[in-house]
């Protein structure tokens, strides 16, 4: 089995619910990624943090540091877990760096904390795919779609991932 490293950057995926302003906040931790690969039993990830934003708060220095960070990394496998209403621009600004590694962005639509099926769906996808392929790339994994990062979009009127 490949050895996979799990990045996480924020976005809804890992949102949690703040009592004190009742808003829903990105945490600067990964515990819901450690909860589903506890339970999933899985023992071939690392797991790591980076950001920890909403993915409409990434910015050019954020990716900047991303891209160093995977290209830095010793682990050709990796999934990174970033919010969706930037998924495809930061896949875009990976894509012109990276050759030699195989790279999946997943998310979650909703977080993890108040519905947790869609984001273990799109985490365990990712992580299938990444076992059984082997062309190295950019990949975005949502929705049961795993594509090429410019084969797949998320259409924000009807709030779904399509494939191009």
């Amino acid at each position: 089995m490949k050895k996979i490293l799990i990045l996480n950057t924020g976005g809804t995926f890992n949102k949690i619910y703040d009592e004190i302003t009742g808003e829903l906040i990105v945490p600067r931790h990964n515990n819901s990624l450690k909860k589903i690969i506890v339970k999933s039993k899985l023992s071939n990830i690392a797991i790591d943090g980076l950001i920890y934003k909403d993915s409409l708060n990434i910015t050019k220095r954020d990716r900047q540091i991303l891209l160093e960070y995977i290209n830095k990394s010793k682990i050709d496998n990796i999934i990174i877990v970033h919010g969706t209403d930037t998924m495809d621009k930061t896949a875009q600004y990976l894509s012109g760096s990276i050759i030699n590694k195989q790279i999946i962005l997943t998310g979650a639509m909703k977080p993890y904390s108040i519905e947790k099926t869609e984001a273990v769906s799109n985490l365990m996808a990712a992580y299938g795919y990444i076992q059984s392929n082997k062309k190295n790339g950019v990949y975005i994994s949502m929705h049961g779609l795993i594509k090429k990062h410019n084969k797949i979009k998320k259409n924000k009127t009807l709030g779904v991932f399509e494939c191009l």
